[in-house]
């Protein structure tokens, strides 16, 4: 059994991205959702390094947890996130790269084309 977040924020964010899912027929963002509704203990921290490997051109990376800023970006990528380091944002955007919270993404890309999740 998964106990839902105690943080109302990202309580609403699961609501929201179930919502967005349902209204879009976008099942990536129920994906996302369930990966955030996971335990503290099971939560996502991705590094840089790892982005960079997977990531493909003109995709949109979201990672439903914390992006961390070991590594280094190879070009300008979008990265959408839970949280993001200081480390992190100072590399992305020196790279001309951004950051958006996940809603921004959901707005914006409503049915979630050329969108990985990376976990």
């Amino acid at each position: 059994m998964v106990s839902n977040p105690t943080n109302p924020i990202v309580a609403s964010l699961i609501r929201s991205l179930k919502v967005a899912a349902n209204k879009n027929e976008a099942p990536i963002w129920r994906a996302v959702s369930k990966q955030i509704q996971k335990p503290r203990r099971r939560k996502v921290v991705v590094n840089l390094s790892k982005i960079t490997r997977y990531q493909k051109k003109d995709e949109v990376i979201v990672v439903p947890g914390k992006v961390l800023g070991s590594g280094e970006l190879n070009g300008p990528i979008t990265i959408a996130a839970l949280a993001f380091s200081d480390s992190a944002k100072a590399k992305i955007n020196a790279a001309k790269g951004k950051t958006l919270n996940i809603m921004d993404l959901v707005k914006d890309n409503p049915k979630g084309t050329k969108v990985r999740i990376i976990v």
